[in-house]
């Protein structure tokens, strides 16, 4: 009778403890993310047993659905945990989702406000749910979500085990010469300095760009300080790791980085995600 017992409840703690993983498949959960509260797509390949979770940032579009249905065949190839977060225009203006909310106005909020700050919290959720407190995570976003994640690099990368944006519009080059959001300008001396640069060129970062993106379409950053940058998001990509592997060397810093192209994409998330060279933005070597 007493071994029928343990044995019953030790088959209901089981169960228990499955109803409170991610279900297989494509699912959501809602991250509390301190009274702010998160949509987060899901994606668990019936494959999986120990791989790392994906945490995958979406375009302008704000369509965190689609791109976590874009990021499947990373889910399934690298068996890994998709997991997409939602940043809903109505709350994430460009300034709090692009820029990561390190500006409101022409005032630096503290960092626990950063949306680069809700991230972490985000994994902890995932890691719970799978009762697993060290399962690696890797970054990669498209377009406006690459430029979230370039910014993210150079403020707050955690402990991310590459951060891989891909496509972004506009990039974060080391220097004060351009203003924030394109450069370092214009941000406090804390925020600017010789030691943040360094820093940020220490990053595990991958820009991940497509040959063919080289068109001005898709929300194309136009502006006086996007041109600066080049005509084109490939131009922009290239420029901006050029600039940074430069500084790196004329300073003797660690670089980090690594630039990954894909041939014949254009500004296309699912593409991206399905080229074999994605593979290579987020695992391969320096």
């Amino acid at each position: 009778m007493k071994k029928s017992f343990l044995s019953a409840l030790l088959v209901l703690f089981v169960a228990i403890a499955i109803a409170q993983q991610l279900p297989m498949g494509s699912s959501s959960i809602v991250h509390e993310n301190n009274g702010e509260p998160l949509t987060v797509f899901t994606y668990k390949p019936a494959t999986y047993k120990d791989g790392p979770i994906l945490v995958v940032f979406h375009g302008v579009k704000r369509n965190a659905e689609d791109y976590r249905n874009f990021a499947i065949s990373m889910g399934e190839r690298f068996k890994a945990i998709i997991v997409t977060p939602m940043f809903d225009t109505a709350r994430f203006s460009s300034s709090r989702y692009q820029r990561g909310g390190i500006m409101k106005g022409d005032k630096v909020q503290p960092q626990e406000k950063w949306t680069y700050s809700m991230i972490p919290g985000i994994i902890a959720h995932v890691r719970k749910l799978e009762n697993n407190k060290s399962i690696p995570y890797y970054l990669i976003g498209h377009s406006a979500g690459g430029q979230f994640l370039v910014r993210m690099a150079a403020f707050l990368p955690g402990d991310a085990k590459r951060i891989v944006a891909a496509n972004p519009g506009s990039d974060l080059f080391p220097t004060t010469a351009q203003q924030f959001g394109y450069g370092f300008g214009g941000l406090p001396e804390a925020l600017s300095n010789k030691n943040v640069f360094k820093a940020y060129l220490a990053a595990p970062l991958t820009l991940y760009l497509g040959t063919d993106d080289i068109r001005p379409e898709h929300n194309f950053d136009e502006s006086a300080e996007g041109m600066v940058q080049g005509k084109s998001r490939l131009e922009r990509g290239r420029n901006c790791y050029a600039f940074a592997k430069a500084l790196a060397k004329k300073n003797g810093w660690a670089f980090n980085w690594r630039k990954v192209e894909t041939p014949g994409i254009d500004h296309d998330a699912a593409r991206m995600f399905a080229a074999k060279e994605v593979e290579d933005a987020l695992f391969g070597k320096n």
